[in-house]
């Protein structure tokens, strides 16, 4: 079995690849996606229909690039990364970058929970990090 770390790890390079199935195969049923407002997909999503749809829309607007993780944490049955968006979409010649945080919460080895935060330490508060 996966550690938690080696799974976010795995879904990282599933989603830089475009392997939307690979991605998919890290989320239990009852997964909850939490996109930060502000991005072209922000919002709430719920279950495996919802959150996959959600995947292949966002990951369908690259042109090319990677979200990177920089570095990982983890709180109990929860694992932070920061990571590095570099991606340019098929519709600009521009590149898109930033640094943002991802939070994901396991139960029985699979995602159940996964939010992205604009603020790095929002994603170290979610997941119950002392300060």
């Amino acid at each position: 079995m996966n550690t938690p770390q080696a799974a976010v790890r795995q879904f990282y390079a599933a989603l830089n690849r475009g392997d939307v199935p690979g991605v998919m195969g890290h989320f239990g049923p009852e997964i909850v996606r939490v996109e930060f407002e502000g991005t072209p997909t922000g919002g709430t999503y719920r279950g495996l229909a919802e959150v996959q749809t959600h995947v292949a829309k966002g990951r369908g607007t690259w042109a090319e690039g990677a979200c990177e993780p920089e570095e990982l944490f983890e709180h109990g049955d929860k694992v932070v990364a920061y990571v590095h968006v570099r991606v340019r979409l098929k519709d600009s010649g521009q590149w898109v970058e930033g640094r943002i945080a991802d939070g994901f919460a396991f139960r029985g080895g699979k995602m159940v929970e996964f939010h992205s935060f604009a603020e790095r330490g929002d994603a170290l508060k979610w997941a119950g990090f002392p300060r």
